[in-house]
């Protein structure tokens, strides 16, 4: 018996299935290999950064992997496809997610500043990819699947060095931030992984609805 039926066997004989819930699909096992080699899928210590840090790093690590998995041989039509006039691109979403984490970069990796932070970007492009829609629409078609995955790729190669600079008690460090509440650089840091995760969904059901 399949992993995957042992489970859904295993929600039917608890009465889960059927009581209300939504059961996710459980597809991990079917996509294709990891990209990144090796312990992809254990969390824990990486080289170069501290404890808690390397936690932070090991789901940033299998968040990207998973992106990067589902966007692999993409093909120009899927990266520009649009839904409808309220949505948004694959294409434009990549770099929205590439735009939200030089945010993150910007608002926690303290002296950094904008210019420092443009990776051969206009300011005007990253308030596109930032803000999506109309901009969004208007500035990301046309461009090759390279452009998108080099800037993911250029912006978290920062991130990940900048990293190695912090501490565990950076992670912990404060500010009002969410709803002006109190917000730690850890939840800030986790809230990249989780937003690339709402994506991700996304950009797999725009790719089931490409014609």
């Amino acid at each position: 018996m399949s992993k995957t039926n042992s489970r859904r066997n295993f929600f039917k004989s608890t009465g889960v299935l059927g009581a209300g819930l939504l059961v996710p699909s459980l597809g991990l096992a079917q996509h294709s290999q990891p990209t990144i080699d090796g312990g992809i899928h254990e969390f824990g210590k990486r080289t170069g950064y501290t404890k808690e840090v390397s936690i932070l790093v090991s789901m940033m690590d299998w968040m990207r992997d998973t992106i990067l998995r589902d966007v692999q041989n993409i093909s120009q039509k899927e990266l520009d496809f649009l839904l409808d006039d309220h949505s948004n691109t694959i294409g434009a979403m990549l770099m929205h997610l590439a735009g939200t984490e030089r945010y993150y970069q910007i608002d926690t990796f303290k002296g950094i500043s904008k210019k420092e932070l443009g990776f051969g970007v206009s300011d005007e492009m990253w308030d596109a990819a930032g803000n999506l829609g109309n901009k969004g629409r208007a500035t990301f078609k046309g461009m090759s699947p390279s452009f998108y995955l080099d800037k993911l790729a250029e912006v978290r190669e920062y991130s990940l060095n900048e990293l190695k600079n912090r501490d565990d008690a950076w992670l912990y460090e404060s500010t009002k931030f969410f709803g002006n509440q109190p917000t730690n650089n850890y939840c800030k840091w986790f809230h990249v992984v989780e937003h690339e995760s709402n994506h991700n969904g996304q950009i797999r059901f725009l790719k089931s609805r490409v014609v």
